[in-house]
């Protein structure tokens, strides 16, 4: 995608655009519970979480944070960016379990592009993200990132 004037952002209002698919495997899911350390049974226990969810399920917390990389494939790139950072959220709804090797992709929109001067814009990005076979996603999402011109 090319780059857009910062005042143009309006017109990539409700766009959606997606990122690649990619596979949440149990590697992923026991490196993740190392990390953050939340070992739950539901995360890496395979035959205690199967009566519960049928397999093992990924962290809430894993799936928002592989939005973040991830979405850089289908960030709207902002022409003259010095730099861009997480602002945090506005809303986070974890909707459905996200079984053990799933394949995911995630859908993301703009929602507002605020100037807030100073060479500063406030983006607001609707994710959701997409579990191939289930209707409801596994989480919707409010992302704010402020974008230095």
């Amino acid at each position: 995608m090319e780059a857009i004037k910062p005042e143009d952002l309006h017109t990539m209002i409700g766009k959606e655009q997606f990122t690649s698919w990619f596979v949440v495997d149990q590697e992923r899911i026991n490196v993740f519970a190392d990390v953050s350390e939340d070992p739950q049974f539901i995360h890496v226990d395979p035959e205690k979480a199967a009566p519960i969810f049928g397999s093992t399920i990924a962290h809430g917390a894993l799936m928002l944070s592989l939005s973040v990389g991830k979405g850089y494939e289908n960030a709207i790139p902002v022409e003259g960016t010095k730099m861009a950072m997480n602002y945090g959220y506005d809303k986070i709804r974890f909707i459905t379990p996200v079984p053990v090797d799933s394949n995911c992709r995630f859908k993301s929109s703009l929602l507002e592009a605020t100037d807030k001067g100073d060479g500063r814009w406030l983006l607001k990005t609707k994710i959701e993200l997409e579990i191939e076979g289930v209707e409801k996603p596994g989480f919707v999402a409010e992302n704010l990132a402020m974008v230095f011109v």
